[in-house]
């Protein structure tokens, strides 16, 4: 069986200092299963909202986190200051591409735009062949419920082919996220001929 153990498996999620206790629950319970895996966090660096929770606890509990950061937000001390290993870069398109490099799937928790923009594209690129690791959606407290339908209706309305709808897995609790990214099989390389053929 696939061992995600020492894997590098990406976070997408809200760095909103208001994020509500549900939301922080839920982060505490992926942090659990990123330490039970043996997991390592990739993530958008920042200090507040889940971003920051989820470092945190997976941190304080032994475990290791990578993060991602463009320069302005280090400028005005947004990074996690437990996280040692951080890459700064120029841009929000270089932080999103390192998100993604040598990682064996990505988790969307709860977010505002920049999480949305993140998983959409994410879900553009398996499309297109050029990521292939499981995308696994978090729908807490039905949080993504008109995502995932507006998802369906682009199939329904020949904008996506039925077949992209395997693109990305649901789950409604963030304890099972890592269990879905492991008992997910990798996109087929051939992805763009489905694309093209659509």
């Amino acid at each position: 069986m696939k061992s995600l153990k020492g894997a590098r498996v990406t976070v997408y999620c809200a760095g909103s200092a208001k994020t509500k206790p549900i939301y922080l629950e839920g982060a505490e319970r992926l942090a659990d299963a990123y330490i039970a895996h043996g997991a390592e966090l990739v993530f958008g660096g920042g200090k507040t909202g889940l971003m920051g929770h989820i470092a945190t606890c997976i941190i304080e509990a032994g475990g290791v986190a990578h993060g991602v950061m463009p320069k302005f937000l280090k400028d005005i001390e947004m990074n996690h200051p437990l996280v040692d290993d951080f890459i700064f870069v120029d841009t929000m398109s270089e932080r999103k591409h390192l998100l993604l490099v040598n990682t064996e799937g990505l988790i969307a928790l709860p977010g505002g735009c920049g999480t949305l923009e993140e998983l959409l594209e994410a879900i553009t690129l398996k499309r297109l062949g050029q990521y292939l690791k499981p995308i696994v959606i978090v729908n807490q407290n039905g949080f993504y419920d008109p995502l995932i339908q507006m998802l369906e209706r682009m199939v329904e309305e020949d904008f996506m082919r039925p077949e992209h709808l395997q693109i990305w897995t649901v789950v409604q609790d963030p304890s099972d996220a890592l269990d879905a990214i492991l008992s997910t099989p990798d996109w087929s390389a051939d992805a763009l001929q489905m694309a093209v053929n659509k």
